[in-house]
């Protein structure tokens, strides 16, 4: 006998009022820069809406710009039509106001780095973690997008520091569908557990990383960098035939320097000071190389020069 398929009626209601929603149905992020935009754009390319904080109409504007380029380029690439672009864009608002997160069930923060520092200070994201938990419902998932913060930290003060938790996006890396999950000392399991079915809502695979400094990602591509830079030193190669080792012959997406030049040199240099304070071990000291191009300021996309050299839109100059 076959199997009778039975739907639950509320999706058939006539009013929203009293539909169920369904979780992560709606998400927000805080902070809408290259890292927010990237999670905006991919929650909102798999069917969630998505509300996203600025702190003025300037950088909303700014931040929409970033997710059309976005979806601008899949378009290119014929990953998606005009019309699917407009959906996706209509599932986007920006705003100002906290209160606009007060029916997501997930919160991640994400705002910029320190331009001068190159790292986003503990403190003005643990006053984002508190607002949120003024707007937000007690069981709403409030996260951080950590590389070395860690994410007790930001819940110290929390009344709910059960759901706060840390993931991490690999965006510099293109094509990159991997999470890195980190629970803090007070995260439940219903917490994680909610997050690794984010991750599988956006085609990603998850890993579970304890909570530390520089994770699993950072940790093994800067100790490679180091390493690349090192044999540059010595002569040994050059810039293009080291990445070419690494995308021929290892299957890398794109190689260790423009990886680099992706996220920024003068963030590296200070994501691997932090490790080294942490751990103590010299792997982590910045290579020269990396001191030096800091020096002249040549942080790689973002100034038009790195280890290689790229146009106004961030396409490499061949």
């Amino acid at each position: 006998m076959a199997k009778i398929i039975t739907e639950p009626i509320e999706r058939y209601g006539l009013s929203k009022r009293n539909r169920k929603r369904t979780l992560f149905s709606r998400i927000g992020v805080v902070g809408c820069g290259i890292e927010g935009s990237e999670i905006a754009t991919t929650a909102a390319l798999n069917g969630m809406e998505v509300v996203f904080l600025e702190p003025n109409k300037e950088k909303i504007a700014n931040a929409f710009s970033r997710i059309e380029a976005k979806l601008d380029q899949k378009i290119t690439n014929w990953g998606l039509t005009l019309n699917e672009k407009k959906a996706i864009l209509s599932r986007v608002q920006g705003t100002t106001s906290y209160v606009d997160f007060q029916h997501c069930d997930f919160v991640i923060e994400a705002i910029r780095y320190n331009n001068q520092t190159g790292e986003r200070q503990v403190d003005e994201r643990k006053k984002v973690f508190q607002q949120l938990e003024q707007v937000l419902e007690p069981d709403a998932v409030i996260a951080s997008n950590v590389t070395t913060v860690v994410v007790t930290e930001l819940a110290s003060e929390l009344k709910y520091p059960e759901r706060c938790i840390g993931v991490h996006f690999m965006i510099n890396t293109p094509g990159s569908q991997i999470l890195e999950i980190v629970s803090g000392l007070h995260t439940s399991q219903e917490t994680f557990d909610k997050v690794s079915k984010f991750a599988r809502m956006i085609n990603h695979q998850y890993i579970s990383v304890m909570e530390s400094s520089g994770l699993v990602s950072i940790r093994l591509f800067l100790t490679q960098l180091n390493e690349a830079c090192q044999i540059l030193m010595e002569g040994i190669s050059n810039v293009e035939d080291i990445d070419k080792v690494l995308t021929v012959g290892y299957g890398h997406s794109q190689g260790v320097f423009r990886t680099a030049d992706n996220m920024g040199i003068e963030k590296i240099v200070k994501l691997l000071n932090n490790l080294y304070e942490e751990y103590g071990n010299i792997k982590y000291k910045p290579s020269p190389v990396l001191l030096r191009m800091v020096r002249a300021k040549n942080y790689g996309v973002s100034t038009g020069k790195g280890f290689y050299v790229y146009d106004e839109s961030g396409n490499l100059v061949k």
